[in-house]
Parts: C-alpha cells; sequence; structure tokens
C-alpha cells in the first residue's frame, strides 16, 4: 500500500528540543513505511484514533460499537469510559492503537459539572467545602458508575464554581484519570449536610485532546458516507489521526530502517540502530522508538542513560514493551 506523497522527513526534525545526534548521515527508503501525515485512510485505520464529542444517551462501548460498524472495522475501542448520560471527549482507538488504551485512561481529564443543591445553601459554605475536596482525596466509585475499580486516592487539581443560582451549581474539575463525579456529588453532600446530585456532565478535555479537536458521531458518519459513497477522503482524513499523536509527550529514540525491521518483531534496539535520542533521559524511562520519517515503531524501556548511550559502540540501548508498527514495514536486514 502506497502513501499518499513521497514525502520524506528529516531526523533532524524528528525528536525533543534538544537531541544527541547520533549519526547524521541516516536516510530512509522511499520503498517502505510511510511518514504518518501522508499515510492513506486505510494506513490510518490501521492503527489510528478518533476524537469522538459523545453525546447523552447511548454508554461509551455502544459508541465505539457503531463506530466500529460505520468503518467495518475488527478492532475499534473506547478509551476512557463516559457515563450514558455524559458527553464529551471520548477517544476511539483503531486497530494497533487499542494497545495504547492503558497509556490513554492515565491521562489528567477535565469536566464542567452541573449540580443541585436539595437546600439553599451559602456560596462561601459551598466554596469551603470545594476547598476540602482537593488535593488527594479517597474516591470511592458510586454503585451505578460504568466502570468497577478499587478505591483509591486521586487528585483533584481544580474545583471551582462558574455560576450558582436557584441551587444550581456549576463547577470546573480537573482531576486525575479514575475520578468519579458522582462521588465528588455524594462528598459534597455529606460536607454540607445536604443532598447534592449530579445533574449534567461534560468533559471538554482528555489529557491533551479537547472539544476543539472532536467530531459528533453524526459527523463521524457523514465524512464516511462520503469517503465510502463518492471516493472524497478530505472529511474522513482530517476525522483519523495517526497513532504518532497519542504519543507526542513521550521522549524519542529515532532508528534507521533496519533496526525498525527487527524492532517490529520485538527485538530489542541496539546501539549501532539509534539516529537520534533526546537528552536527560535516565536508564528505565520510557520513550517511544520512531523512524526517520516518524512513524512509531515501539514504545520501549531504556536499558541505558542518554549520556552512556553516545560512549557505545555497541549492544542494547533499549528493550521494547509495546510494539506498533507492523511487522516487515520495513525489509529484514538478517537471516532467519
Amino acid at each position: 500500500m502506497k502513501c499518499r506523497t513521497g514525502f520524506i522527513r528529516s531526523s533532524k526534525n524528528i525528536g525533543g528540543e534538544k537531541l544527541i545526534i547520533l549519526d547524521d548521515t541516516a536516510t530512509s527508503s522511499e520503498n517502505h513505511g510511510c511518514a504518518p501525515n501522508d499515510r492513506t485512510i486505510e494506513m490510518l485505520l490501521e492503527s489510528g484514533f478518533i476524537l469522538l464529542d459523545k453525546a447523552p444517551g447511548p454508554s461509551s462501548h455502544q459508541v465505539a460499537a457503531w463506530a466500529r460498524d460505520l468503518l467495518d472495522l475488527d478492532k475499534l475501542g473506547h478509551g476512557g469510559t463516559l457515563d450514558p448520560f455524559a458527553t464529551g471527549v471520548l477517544p476511539l482507538l483503531a486497530g494497533k492503537s487499542m494497545r495504547l488504551t492503558g497509556k490513554i485512561l492515565t491521562h489528567d481529564k477535565s469536566y464542567i459539572a452541573l449540580f443541585k443543591l436539595s437546600e439553599e445553601t451559602e456560596r462561601d459554605d459551598v466554596e469551603s467545602a470545594m476547598k476540602n475536596l482537593t488535593g488527594k482525596v479517597y474516591n470511592v466509585p458510586p454503585e451505578i458508575s460504568a466502570v468497577r475499580v478499587q478505591v483509591r486516592t486521586r487528585k483533584i487539581s481544580t474545583f471551582k464554581i462558574l455560576d450558582y443560582k436557584e441551587n444550581l451549581l456549576l463547577t470546573e474539575i480537573h482531576c486525575e484519570a479514575g475520578t468519579y463525579v458522582r462521588t465528588m456529588a455524594r462528598d459534597l453532600g455529606l460536607l454540607l449536610g445536604i443532598n447534592v446530585e449530579l445533574k449534567e456532565l461534560r468533559r471538554p478535555k482528555s489529557g491533551r485532546f479537547d472539544l476543539l479537536q472532536s467530531v459528533t458521531m453524526q459527523q463521524l458518519a457523514d465524512a464516511i458516507w462520503l469517503w465510502k459513497n463518492t471516493n472524497d477522503q478530505r472529511a474522513i482524513l482530517k476525522i483519523v489521526h495517526p497513532v504518532e499523536e497519542l504519543l507526542s509527550e513521550l521522549p524519542k529514540i529515532v532508528v534507521k530502517d533496519g533496526a525498525a525491521a527487527a524492532l517490529s518483531h520485538g527485538a530489542p534496539l541496539l546501539r549501532p540502530g539509534v539516529v537520534s535520542i533526546d537528552e536527560g533521559l535516565n536508564s528505565g524511562d520510557e520513550v517511544v522508538l520512531v523512524t526517520i520519517k516518524g512513524e512509531a515503531v515501539a514504545i520501549a524501556n531504556l536499558s541505558q542513560s542518554s549520556k552512556v548511550i553516545p560512549t557505545m559502540t555497541q549492544g542494547e540501548v533499549a528493550k521494547p514493551n509495546c510494539v506498533i508498527m507492523k511487522e516487515d514495514t520495513y525489509p529484514r536486514s538478517w537471516k532467519k
């Protein structure tokens, strides 16, 4: 399957702001692989993701199933559950990007929540109670939650009033992944000595992804119809994002084509296969291994620090914990 263009990105543009270049002569074959922004829609659906603005009513599982059927995919799941009544950013992960579900679930979340107080309460008292629910708190999942997990502490970094009228409390919340806003309503009620009910919940942000990048289910369905019935791919190509965007915050090691081939089969990264590495990394740190074109090959843990690696000529640099690239995207340079 060919890319949409023949563009090949320079290795000097891949990685963080402070790079250690170990091989400035390395190049990548035009005949294999494909820069993320040049992938066809078929390529993107093998390991891409969609940011959906979920509507109220269906469960996250139902929404993912509808998208999977519309796209005629075998593998598509959601990254981060929203209860049926809730709306907002819901990542849908296709193909091999589903291997990153655990990483998506750990992203911090933001919410706009509307609570109804059973009794008229002074604003100062409400603000004081909300302040007591910030920082590290126990967050016991409510019985009607869509997820079942053990009791853990969660960090609530922001819990503030946006508006308060006639016992309706509109709030903004920034919190650690896995925080139950229904539980916050219950705890707020306990502190105030009244009943507090969560009436509406919207998630405007999940990690670094927000509603401006998201589409509705209807917009997704329209884009799929245009693609499948008129071969107009412009809309769907804007909706399906390359998997690399999920990994943009991880430090990077750029690798040669031959190393990418071996890594796609689960082999460790060896020193001769390294093109460049971000500075300031320690042994054990998690990194994303990318090709010269910018393709994600694998997530790995460093075997050596970024200070030691440039002094090496041989040996293991990193060990993959999650392989993303399809096997034999690049040709093997070893014998079976």
